[in-house]
């Protein structure tokens, strides 16, 4: 596998890659976290232009994408029921991480380029994202707190500093 910034001719294929997403999710019993069309083409075109989405190849072809912020998360700044490990040092955030459902090992496959970038990974997911939560667990994130999306809905968020690599 390999991991490449997305360009705007992955459009279609990343939409493919979410539908499947949201599906699974639903199937697992978090209908609500993406909903129906969550992310919008225009998130997508909007991260692609920022220069913050990625996509992951196996044998050429996208079988997974995600977001990927080196910075400040405005979301993050208030955390509710808990504190970050450090809110100190600089710290990557990782968005919007799915497959197709193909290729096994994923989370760990963009948790170890992630770390390779910033060591201080951030992340969050909804709290009926048993199996996110399940892969964010096994990767040694500690569980920080509450903190709130855009739209004000909750989310678990986790925080490593450093020690995510990890084997699928």
């Amino acid at each position: 596998m390999t991991i490449r910034p997305s360009t705007y001719a992955d459009i279609d294929a990343l939409q493919t890659i979410f539908a499947y997403a949201r599906a699974q999710m639903a199937a697992d019993g978090n209908p609500t976290q993406w909903g129906d069309e969550y992310p919008a083409r225009e998130q997508l075109m909007s991260d692609i232009r920022r220069g913050v989405s990625y996509v992951v190849e196996h044998n050429g072809q996208p079988c997974a994408t995600f977001v990927f912020i080196i910075g400040d998360d405005p979301t993050y700044h208030y955390i509710e029921d808990g504190n970050w490990l450090d809110d100190t040092l600089p710290y990557g955030t990782i968005h919007r991480i799915a497959s197709n459902g193909e290729q096994r090992g994923i989370f760990p496959f963009v948790l170890n380029w992630c770390t390779a970038q910033c060591p201080n990974i951030r992340i969050d997911t909804h709290q009926d994202n048993a199996r996110m939560i399940h892969l964010i667990e096994q990767a040694q994130f500690t569980h920080c707190g509450i903190i709130y999306t855009r739209d004000n809905s909750p989310r678990m968020a986790y925080q490593n500093l450093g020690t995510s690599i990890v084997k699928d």
